[in-house]
Protein backbone atom coordinates (compact mmCIF):
# COMPACT_ATOMS: atom_id res chain seq x y z
CA UNK A 1 0.00 0.00 0.00
CA UNK A 2 1.12 3.57 -0.73
CA UNK A 3 3.05 5.10 2.18
CA UNK A 4 3.68 8.56 0.70
CA UNK A 5 1.19 10.55 -1.36
CA UNK A 6 2.20 13.66 -3.28
CA UNK A 7 -0.29 16.32 -4.31
CA UNK A 8 -0.35 19.88 -5.58
CA UNK A 9 1.12 19.43 -9.02
CA UNK A 10 -0.45 20.91 -12.10
CA UNK A 11 -0.10 22.83 -15.33
CA UNK A 12 1.03 26.43 -14.88
CA UNK A 13 2.69 29.18 -16.86
CA UNK A 14 6.38 29.90 -16.49
CA UNK A 15 6.91 32.28 -13.59
CA UNK A 16 4.04 30.88 -11.54
CA UNK A 17 4.22 29.12 -8.18
CA UNK A 18 3.09 25.77 -6.86
CA UNK A 19 3.26 24.11 -3.48
CA UNK A 20 3.60 20.35 -3.40
CA UNK A 21 2.51 18.35 -0.39
CA UNK A 22 3.67 14.94 0.76
CA UNK A 23 1.28 13.17 3.09
CA UNK A 24 2.77 10.26 5.01
CA UNK A 25 2.04 7.83 7.80
CA UNK A 26 3.76 8.40 11.12
CA UNK A 27 5.68 5.17 10.57
CA UNK A 28 7.06 6.44 7.28
CA UNK A 29 7.63 10.05 8.32
CA UNK A 30 8.78 9.91 11.93
CA UNK A 31 12.53 10.06 12.57
CA UNK A 32 13.15 10.26 8.85
CA UNK A 33 14.83 12.69 6.55
CA UNK A 34 12.66 13.75 3.63
CA UNK A 35 13.63 14.55 0.09
CA UNK A 36 12.09 15.67 -3.16
CA UNK A 37 13.25 14.28 -6.49
CA UNK A 38 12.09 14.82 -10.05
CA UNK A 39 12.27 13.00 -13.33
CA UNK A 40 11.66 14.50 -16.75
CA UNK A 41 11.00 12.38 -19.85
CA UNK A 42 14.20 10.84 -21.16
CA UNK A 43 16.23 11.96 -18.15
CA UNK A 44 17.47 10.34 -14.97
CA UNK A 45 15.76 11.01 -11.68
CA UNK A 46 17.51 13.90 -9.97
CA UNK A 47 17.77 15.29 -6.48
CA UNK A 48 15.84 18.50 -5.84
CA UNK A 49 15.82 19.20 -2.10
CA UNK A 50 16.01 17.50 1.27
CA UNK A 51 15.32 18.34 4.89
CA UNK A 52 16.49 16.80 8.14
CA UNK A 53 14.16 15.15 10.64
CA UNK A 54 14.64 18.13 12.94
CA UNK A 55 13.79 20.54 10.14
CA UNK A 56 16.89 22.51 11.03
CA UNK A 57 18.97 21.65 7.98
CA UNK A 58 18.15 21.68 4.29
CA UNK A 59 19.88 20.99 1.01
CA UNK A 60 19.02 22.06 -2.53
CA UNK A 61 20.12 21.30 -6.03
CA UNK A 62 21.90 24.27 -7.59
CA UNK A 63 19.21 24.51 -10.24
CA UNK A 64 16.49 25.34 -7.69
CA UNK A 65 18.36 27.35 -5.06
CA UNK A 66 16.64 30.63 -4.34
CA UNK A 67 13.40 29.48 -5.97
CA UNK A 68 12.31 26.35 -4.08
CA UNK A 69 11.82 25.93 -0.34
CA UNK A 70 11.45 22.60 1.43
CA UNK A 71 9.68 22.34 4.78
CA UNK A 72 7.93 19.83 7.00
CA UNK A 73 5.31 19.55 9.72
CA UNK A 74 6.12 16.64 12.00
CA UNK A 75 2.79 16.91 13.81
CA UNK A 76 0.84 16.48 10.58
CA UNK A 77 3.36 14.01 9.11
CA UNK A 78 3.45 16.16 6.00
CA UNK A 79 6.25 17.58 3.90
CA UNK A 80 6.12 20.47 1.46
CA UNK A 81 7.98 21.89 -1.49
CA UNK A 82 7.22 25.51 -2.30
CA UNK A 83 8.19 26.20 -5.90
CA UNK A 84 8.41 29.80 -7.08
CA UNK A 85 9.38 31.30 -10.42
CA UNK A 86 8.82 28.01 -12.19
CA UNK A 87 10.70 27.47 -15.42
CA UNK A 88 9.94 25.13 -18.33
CA UNK A 89 12.98 23.08 -17.31
CA UNK A 90 11.27 22.37 -13.98
CA UNK A 91 8.70 20.27 -15.83
CA UNK A 92 8.86 16.74 -14.44
CA UNK A 93 7.19 14.20 -12.23
CA UNK A 94 8.04 15.12 -8.65
CA UNK A 95 8.51 12.40 -6.04
CA UNK A 96 8.60 12.59 -2.27
CA UNK A 97 10.85 10.19 -0.40
CA UNK A 98 11.86 9.46 3.19
CA UNK A 99 14.74 7.68 4.86
CA UNK A 100 15.08 6.71 8.54
CA UNK A 101 17.93 8.53 10.27
CA UNK A 102 19.73 8.33 13.60
CA UNK A 103 21.03 11.90 13.42
CA UNK A 104 18.09 14.31 13.56
CA UNK A 105 20.13 16.99 11.76
CA UNK A 106 21.43 14.84 8.92
CA UNK A 107 20.36 15.75 5.38
CA UNK A 108 21.06 12.85 3.02
CA UNK A 109 20.87 13.36 -0.73
CA UNK A 110 20.77 9.61 -1.33
CA UNK A 111 19.72 6.86 -0.98
CA UNK A 112 16.07 7.02 0.05
CA UNK A 113 13.99 3.96 0.84
CA UNK A 114 10.34 5.07 0.81
CA UNK A 115 8.81 6.67 -2.26
CA UNK A 116 5.53 8.18 -3.32
CA UNK A 117 3.81 7.72 -6.66
CA UNK A 118 4.72 11.16 -7.96
CA UNK A 119 2.83 14.24 -9.08
CA UNK A 120 3.18 15.94 -12.45
CA UNK A 121 4.42 19.52 -12.62
CA UNK A 122 4.34 21.28 -15.97
CA UNK A 123 5.52 24.85 -16.50
CA UNK A 124 4.82 26.09 -20.00
CA UNK A 125 6.60 28.97 -21.70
Amino acid sequence: QVQLVESGGGLVQAGASLRLSCSASERTFSHSAMGWFRQAPGKEREFVAAISWSGGNTAYADSVKGRFTISRDNVKNTGYLQMNSLKPEDTAVYYCATRPVSNIDYVPRAPYSNWGQGTQVTASS
